[in-house]
């Protein structure tokens, strides 16, 4: 059975699943009827000064794959229909560069301001990680928080220290769009 997080919750996976090696992270929202919203997931894999190691680890729907071979996004799903995760990230744990400490992962609204879209427009957003060898769950974050006046929210992040990965459920919103997070990161 799952393990199902609460904001601000955290799940040592290196202690809790050792020997896990493949993960896949699955991202899925209902957009509630009548309305059309692409959402982006991103992933940030950030070093001890929380700054991206170097910009080609900035993965999204225009970088595919991490310089390293460990994290690949499997691409951009533009209508979020569909019951399972809307857009996936794989993620080969032992392959993961030695400078990253975190990994942050994000979902932005494309053109959220020209579109007028906002995250109010959306249900049951959530954030699993699934170990690939056997497809069990390990764990979920279901955003309980509203961020109806939000145009993005950072999900939750992976955190290496002394050796060991922990996820963490952040769920924190914000309007800074996917360039906020450029800025932020790079």
């Amino acid at each position: 059975m799952a393990i199902s997080l609460k904001k601000g919750g955290t799940f040592n996976l290196s202690k809790k699943e050792p020997g896990l090696e493949k993960i896949m992270i699955g991202l899925g929202w209902e957009v509630k009827p009548g309305n059309s919203v692409d959402l982006d997931a991103s992933v940030f894999m950030l070093g001890s000064n929380g700054k991206l190691i170097s910009e080609e680890y900035f993965v999204f729907y225009n970088n595919l794959k991490s310089p390293d071979g460990s994290l690949q996004h499997t691409g951009d799903n533009r209508s979020g229909k569909g019951d399972d995760d809307d857009e996936m990230i794989l993620a080969n744990m032992p392959l993961i560069n030695a400078d990253v400490t975190e990994i942050l992962i994000t979902v932005s609204i494309h053109e959220a301001d020209a579109r007028r879209h906002n995250f109010g427009l959306l249900d049951e957003a959530y954030i699993r990680i699934v170990d690939v060898s056997t497809q069990r769950e390990i764990l979920r974050y279901d955003l309980d928080a509203e961020f109806t006046n939000n145009t993005d929210v950072e999900f939750g992040k992976l955190h290496r220290a002394s050796g060991e990965w922990s996820f963490i459920a952040s769920g924190i919103g914000s309007n800074q769009g996917l360039q906020g997070y450029v800025d932020a990161y790079a």
